[in-house]
């Protein structure tokens, strides 16, 4: 079996290669062209000789190159598709609404364009959002919940998601959406709340800072594991009919939770170093989310590994060794 990935310097889209490499497929991940090689994400497998260059490729391509894109994905002749990349920082779509728009809805429109074109085109996966239900009108939120976004980035993801359904009703093409709510793991980006939470009490264990700014303490989520998820979209390629799926853990906790937890970890009182801050209030966000994982689980048979608590304790043991590790360089 051969895959694609564009993202795969990503979080999920590194957990993805591993599980792919694992299950003995040949990888091939599309990656954007910088004057940075870092891929630290990547770093076990890309300093590999016996997996990169024989089992994992990696291409150039940026997702408003049209050309490029059709020459790889032409080139690779995938069995899969993993579409994961694209500019998905709610908060930043605030303020680059024009290039998250491009990038995350009318990059999925060129690859599925290409796509159709194709002799045999690959089973494909599309990474939506719990951002396109915005703030929603009915808790938990589940495949049928109205499309209500609130953000640039929602609203980019509700025009993909339904872009793979057309395609898939029009055009006879096995593509689906993983309507992903929030989910962490280490790899997780330093501008994301989790991660942002777990290196501050990381850095404010060992002395390195003094204090944490965030936005609404009370904003409830509903976080899982990204390699549980990553799990659950290789599960739905593998399905006889493509379906879309909410990917969730059913279970909701406030900023709060986060802060006390991931504080007590390392022997803190949050309250002592946390000071909230109306500039980190995003404009008409969400202020408690829960998704309904369901459908997921009976049809995929979707198990998750890894609950809030013990995530969030990995999160911050990772971040110590990060920080430690940097300390000793």
């Amino acid at each position: 079996m051969r895959a694609l990935i564009t993202g795969i310097t990503g979080q999920d889209g590194s957990y993805l290669a591993e599980l792919l490499l694992g299950k003995g497929y040949e990888v091939h991940g599309i990656v954007r062209r910088s004057s940075s090689i870092g891929r630290q994400r990547l770093d076990g497998l890309y300093v590999d000789p016996e997996v990169y260059g024989r089992k994992l490729f990696l291409h150039y391509a940026d997702l408003n190159d049209a050309t490029t894109l059709r020459r790889i994905v032409t080139r690779v002749e995938a069995d899969e598709f993993y579409h994961l990349a694209g500019q998905s920082h709610v908060g930043l779509s605030f303020e680059i609404p024009e290039s998250t728009c491009d990038l995350t809805a009318n990059g999925t429109l060129r690859i599925l364009e290409i796509l159709r074109d194709l002799r045999r085109p690959p089973r494909f996966l599309h990474a939506s959002s719990r951002e396109i239900f915005g703030t929603p009108r009915v808790s938990p939120q589940n495949e049928d919940t109205p499309m209500l976004p609130n953000s640039p980035y929602g609203c980019a993801k509700v025009f993909a998601t339904n872009l793979v359904q057309v395609y898939r009703e029009s055009h006879g093409l096995f593509c689906c959406s993983a309507i992903c709510f929030n989910h962490e793991s280490p790899r997780r980006g330093e501008n994301f709340i989790t991660r942002k939470v777990t290196l501050a009490a990381a850095e404010i264990s060992l002395g390195l800072k003094k204090e944490l700014m965030v936005g609404d303490l009370g904003a409830c989520r509903d976080w899982g594991y990204a390699p549980d998820f990553v799990n659950a979209m290789w599960l739905m390629l593998q399905q006889e009919q493509p379906r879309d799926f909410v990917l969730a853990t059913g279970v909701s906790h406030s900023i709060r939770d986060l802060l006390k937890l991931a504080f007590e970890h390392v022997g803190l009182n949050w309250e002592n170093h946390v000071c909230s801050d109306q500039r980190f209030v995003r404009p008409a966000d969400a202020s408690s989310v829960l998704g309904d994982p369901t459908r997921a689980e009976q049809n995929l048979g979707w198990t998750r590994k890894m609950a809030f608590e013990p995530m969030i304790r990995h999160m911050v043991d990772s971040d110590l060794r990060l920080l430690n590790s940097r300390h000793r360089s």
